[in-house]
């Protein structure tokens, strides 16, 4: 490859592959790996994201495993990227992760696993798949997006209002006019009203449950349930300069939520430094190696 300093024959080879969901053409790139892997990681996409990722994130991802000896599949789910059909969110892609896994085995002889890794949105979404197919054999959840109403509220109440009225910075520029003080309590009385108004019905539609078809519990009851309804190893990577994965904390201090990442199956790993995508080398190498160990870990 013109350029780099990498021998071409020591990079794995890469794919386009077109396959069916439900009556739409779906685009993913197919990271091959040398030998005869018997585990892949299959990379689910989140809105708005596609296939490349932020700054490149999936596609070099995708790279570095592929190069440590693990396949990678990336893909586009319907309504994103190069892929036909409608947009659906991430609550409506279990059918797209289905069709990926299938394209992914078929490319891929002697493929016996695959783990899926998702970060945002499309942790959750795999949260949703993974306990309907039994190929699946890990999960790898980054920063998973668990917002509604009330934890969003309760989190900006928390750590950001409560952290600017612990800080003697802000105490100093408020007293010397360099804050303008009606705004900022006007700020946080409506976060914490935010808060409470946001509380009540979250709280009445946990205690009255739901029969429906359609699941209408809070967003991190039913990820916990998808959670639950999985019984393979699990790793969770966590950053700590990042809303959501504070969101994901909050929630995370629901008994249902304490007891499964009690879990021994369950393994966390904390990048305190890191942004919600891993903007820096650094960090997106962290997350590179801390994956292929996990992998290593559990077997895979």
């Amino acid at each position: 490859m013109p350029g780099s300093s990498e021998p071409t024959s020591s990079v794995p080879s890469e794919e386009a592959v077109v396959f069916p969901c439900a009556g739409s053409r779906l685009l993913g790139v197919l990271h091959h790996a040398p030998g005869s892997p018997k585990t892949g990681i299959l990379i689910v996409t989140g809105g708005p994201q596609y296939r490349i990722g932020s700054h490149r994130q999936f596609l070099l991802l995708a790279r570095s495993f592929a190069a440590a000896g693990v396949p990678t599949f990336r893909f586009d789910h319907r309504g994103s990227g190069d892929s036909e059909g409608p947009y659906l969110g991430f609550e409506g892609i279990d059918a797209d992760i289905g069709a990926a896994v299938d394209a992914f085995f078929a490319r891929s002889p002697g493929l016996k696993h695959v783990v899926l890794w998702g970060i945002c949105d499309a942790a959750s979404a795999i949260l949703f798949y993974a306990g309907c197919d039994r190929r699946v054999a890990g999960l790898l959840l980054v920063n998973p997006w668990v917002r509604e109403a009330e934890g969003e509220a309760r989190t900006l109440v928390k750590h950001y209002y409560g952290q600017r009225i612990l800080d003697p910075a802000f105490w100093r520029k408020l007293l010397s006019g360099g804050v303008a003080v009606l705004p900022a309590l006007r700020g946080f009385i409506a976060g914490v009203a935010g808060w409470l108004r946001a509380a009540a019905p979250a709280r009445a539609g946990n205690a009255a449950g739901s029969n429906n078809a359609r699941d209408t519990r809070p967003l991190p009851n039913r990820m916990a349930g998808g959670l639950a309804a999985f019984d393979g190893p699990v790793g969770l990577i966590l950053s700590g300069r990042d809303i959501t994965a504070r969101e994901f904390l909050e929630a995370s201090k629901e008994a249902q939520w304490r007891r499964l990442l009690a879990d021994p199956r369950v393994t966390r790993h904390d990048l305190p430094d890191a942004d919600h995508t891993f903007s820096r080398r650094t960090w997106r190498d962290s997350v590179a190696r801390w994956t292929l160990s996990w992998l290593q870990s559990i077997g895979r």
